[in-house]
């Protein structure tokens, strides 16, 4: 295990709360990429020293420690320019990394997929391409461990063309991924059940609450950043009505700062949440930080011009609270508490994605004569409830919206009742 100091500079109206919780979650992130935090370190200053990102004072004290304490990593909550880390390496001679490295470095081992691996070499060369002047970050030559782990690290030392030569190839690699996933995007659009979708920052409950819909056995870890391979599976609301059901997918979590290379390249998943019916905004509301924290993702969504009329927002970890009865009756249509972990509230979130997608939909039988029947067709304009065969008919229970109904009869023609 890594022993690491973490390492921050923040402006001098900075209040210490604001800090400590901001060194807090660093920490959190570290130990999620299997390194001990053994010593922390901040400093408040108007503007950064151009050499070392912090004072030298700060510098010479952090040299001491190294070597107390056997230290072999420094992570730096800011981003560094390369010529920082290359004097910050050069001065402590040891390997020195900062936030946003360690967070494309935890990526890498949490992807599993294809596309994952793909989008997360993509972001590792992106953050790389403008390091490598001069002699460039010399990693290999610190040995291993966090900050050199991924698809990318047996080439660090490699010229910016073929750097680029690979970021063209990944790039072409992801525009095929997203024409497979607009594919399967637009075959789902064509049924009629929503595709709603999880959001919300890292550890907020999603893996949990999405388990609890779906009954499906998914990773849920206190470590940040344990789900990055999106999920689709079927929710059934037979509780409240029968027949109908939801696709829910499962995202990667948001942390404050999302460093800018992900964002560029997770293109592909960011979409799935954009073209999704409906989102769910888990916010942690036992966290302290809840309100800051819902803000950062908030500030995402905007980004990706999501409409509010489109995100739940939805308290979750509530148990948490002492007496959390009350919160159960303040849910509306645009917000609710729960708690995904004791199933506390379920049923209300299901009845407020019900009213929000399915409050105009209602029971109908189709017949069509036997020779002209085809299942595949209706399954996509309609829910099937039930079929049955009578004489030269066949006869289908089935869910729709009326404006669908008037679109069916028009193209297949058929008697509705």
């Amino acid at each position: 295990m890594e022993r690491s100091i973490i390492v921050g500079l923040f402006k001098t109206e900075k209040h210490k709360y604001e800090i400590d919780c901001i060194l807090e979650e660093l920490k959190l992130l570290i130990e999620s990429a299997g390194a001990k935090v053994c010593d922390l370190f901040y400093q408040k200053r108007d503007s950064p020293d151009k050499k070392y990102l912090i004072g030298k004072g700060k510098v010479s004290e952090i040299k001491n420690l190294i070597n107390v304490k056997d230290i072999n990593l420094i992570v730096f909550y800011n981003y560094l320019n390369n010529i920082q880390q290359r004097n910050l390496e050069n001065y402590f001679k040891i390997k020195v990394i900062d936030r946003a490295r360690l967070i494309l470095d935890i990526f890498a081992t949490r992807a599993k997929s294809i596309e994952g691996k793909l989008q997360v070499e993509l972001a590792q060369l992106l953050y790389l391409l403008p390091r490598l002047t001069g002699k460039g970050i010399e990693l290999s030559r610190l040995g291993g461990g966090i900050g050199t782990r991924g698809p990318g690290e047996t080439k660090l030392e490699v010229d910016r063309r073929r750097i680029k030569k690979r970021i063209s190839v990944l790039k072409k690699r992801l525009v095929k991924v997203r024409k497979n996933r607009d594919v399967q995007r637009k075959g789902r659009k064509s049924y009629p059940v929503p595709v709603i979708s999880l959001a919300g920052y890292t550890s907020a409950g999603k893996s949990t609450l999405f388990k609890q819909l779906t009954s499906e056995e998914v990773t849920i870890s206190e470590k940040l950043f344990s789900t990055l391979d999106p999920l689709l599976r079927r929710v059934c609301l037979d509780e409240i009505e029968m027949g109908y059901y939801f696709l829910l997918s499962d995202t990667v979590g948001f942390i404050r700062n999302m460093p800018k290379e992900l964002l560029q390249s997770f293109k592909t998943t960011l979409e799935e949440m954009v073209q999704s019916d409906l989102i769910l905004h888990i916010v942690d509301i036992s966290n302290s930080e809840y309100l800051n924290q819902k803000m950062e993702v908030e500030k995402i969504l905007e980004h990706l011009n999501i409409q509010n009329s489109k995100i739940i927002t939805v308290y979750n970890k509530i148990d948490s609270m002492e007496d959390y009865s009350s919160f159960l009756n303040q849910s509306n249509e645009n917000e609710i508490f729960i708690s995904a972990k004791e199933n506390v509230g379920i049923l209300n979130l299901k009845k407020i994605i019900f009213n929000k997608y399915f409050k105009d939909y209602e029971r109908y039988t189709i017949a069509i004569p036997e020779d002209v029947f085809n299942i595949n067709s209706i399954g996509k304009w309609l829910i099937i409830v039930n079929k049955s065969k009578k004489d030269d008919l066949i006869y289908i229970d089935v869910l729709s919206s009326k404006k669908k109904m008037i679109k069916f009869r028009q193209r297949y023609g058929g008697y509705i009742k």
